[in-house]
């Protein structure tokens, strides 16, 4: 690049832009972890760390990435988009490493600028390639039942106190809190250590830098990169079942931090007994040591996430941003099962209302996110929320259709209309049809009702989330 300066000004400029229009989960994802580099020619080139990554971007973003360099560079250079591989192989300089992050199979050089831990969270920030994003600390992550093992580990882990438990593993299905907790934790223990050498990358990371070792003939040097770490954090460790060398590789460098007494942690989408595709010997270490399940959030931690998620994206937006409780409200309800998707859904809201948020009203929420509500998702009938409803009470479907009034069965009859207005389409006069021909009054009273139970009883917001978790399949 003629400039490097003016070539990063407008990059930052496109990002900005890109960060509202995207949102922050894909933002995060994909985006944040390229980095502009000068290619062979001197122009400039968008180099992504993975294959995966760069076909997201052209499928997803390039038309407007495009765009936005055009619009911002006075030069009129022409942007060209490759993966570290693609970059690498047409000539363009490897990256260069750290001493935090792994980024290529070359041992670290004593003249490369060590990366500074953030200080008051995370301000500083690694090479762009490293994987580790800002947005993931612990000052970010919200706590509640669901995580606050996990969470209490993790903070332990960070802080360097004795008499830990290693390895420590995080499980739970995508979307549940490992990436944030290990981001958070290689913050963490950054800031809290400078003089310690922190390691963290994805297990695809791990993989692809183990691969391209082997062909480079610079497997000492992998080896010696990874078990000089003090701390060690692989995410996604599942994503290596099958690769049978790669399993070897991670088992003998798994066995000699901890010989060293060095810390380990890993992330993964199950516990490690059910790893059956991993290595037997690889699965028992994992499971020797500290094994945190992430449940579920509950609803009081899913709404405590869209309160902070509203006031980060507003802050960053320049307005406060608020919203009405019936709407956070129906988002907790309907987004039970990621807490990636419920913050989608958040961005999807913010984007379409902006500043205007905090008059949106339910069902003009309820019309602008329709598109998105999981088109591939099993359709809910009031039959299915009937049968369901009926059988987790110990009731016959009839009981819910007909005049009886007594709490056993008026209550459930209550639940199952609430159900009905939050998993279907259906009008609230044609619920109020399908529960014996009662009026539409009656299914707003009942969904009224409901919301205020939710408040204080916790056994009927737990039979809720858990009829709602089945009805999805």
């Amino acid at each position: 690049m003629t400039s490097s300066a003016p070539a990063v000004s407008v990059w930052g400029k496109a990002c900005l832009a890109l960060r509202r229009e995207l949102g922050e989960a894909d933002f995060g994802s994909w985006l944040a972890q390229a980095a502009l580099r000068e290619g062979p020619d001197g122009a400039p080139v968008l180099v992504t760390p993975t294959g995966v990554a760069r076909d997201w971007i052209r499928r997803n973003a390039w038309r407007r990435i495009s765009e936005l360099w055009a619009q911002n560079d006075p030069d009129g250079r022409r942007l060209d988009l490759k993966s570290r591989m693609e970059f690498e192989t047409a000539g363009g300089a490897p990256a260069s490493s750290h001493a935090q992050v792994i980024e290529t199979a070359e041992p670290v050089s004593s003249d490369v600028p060590q990366v500074s831990p953030p200080t008051a969270g995370p301000a500083a920030r690694p090479a762009r390639n490293s994987g580790l994003q800002e947005r993931f600390n612990f000052d970010t992550f919200v706590p509640g039942p669901a995580n606050e093992f996990a969470h209490a580990v993790a903070k332990r882990v960070a802080s360097w106190a004795d008499g830990h438990f290693n390895p420590v593993v995080f499980h739970g299905p995508y979307g549940f809190g490992k990436t944030h907790l290990l981001n958070a934790m290689a913050w963490e223990a950054m800031r809290n250590a400078p003089d310690k050498k922190v390691i963290y990358l994805t297990a695809e990371r791990f993989l692809s830098t183990f691969v391209r070792a082997v062909m480079d003939r610079q497997t000492a040097a992998f080896k010696e990169e990874l078990r000089a770490a003090d701390l060690l954090l692989i995410d996604d460790v599942h994503f290596i079942g099958g690769k049978q060398s790669s399993q070897e590789e991670l088992f003998h460098t798994l066995t000699a931090l901890m010989e060293d007494g060095r810390r380990v942690v890993f992330s993964a989408d199950r516990p490690p007994a059910a790893l059956t595709e991993v290595d037997a010997r690889l699965r028992s270490h994992l499971s020797a040591g500290l094994v945190c399940g992430l449940e579920p959030a509950d609803r009081a931690l899913r709404l405590g996430i869209l309160e902070r998620k509203l006031d980060t994206l507003g802050r960053q937006a320049g307005f406060a941003a608020s919203a009405r409780p019936e709407v956070l409200q129906f988002l907790a309800d309907r987004f039970t099962d990621s807490v990636r998707e419920l913050e989608g859904a958040l961005n999807t809201l913010l984007a379409r209302a902006g500043e205007e948020i905090r008059t949106v009203s339910l069902d003009e929420a309820q019309n602008i996110l329709r598109p998105h509500l999981r088109g591939a998702e099993k359709r809910v009938t009031v039959d299915d929320i009937q049968k369901a409803v009926a059988e987790h009470y110990s009731l016959r479907q009839a009981d819910l259709l007909s005049e009886r009034r007594n709490r056993a069965i008026a209550r459930p009859r209550q639940a199952a209309m609430w159900l009905a207005k939050q998993l279907t389409t259906r009008s609230l006069p044609d619920i109020g049809r399908r529960f014996g021909g009662r009026d539409h009054t009656t299914v707003i009273h009942a969904v009224r009702r409901i919301e205020e139970l939710k408040k204080d009883d916790p056994v009927l917001t737990r039979d809720l989330e858990t009829l709602t978790r089945k009805l999805r399949g």
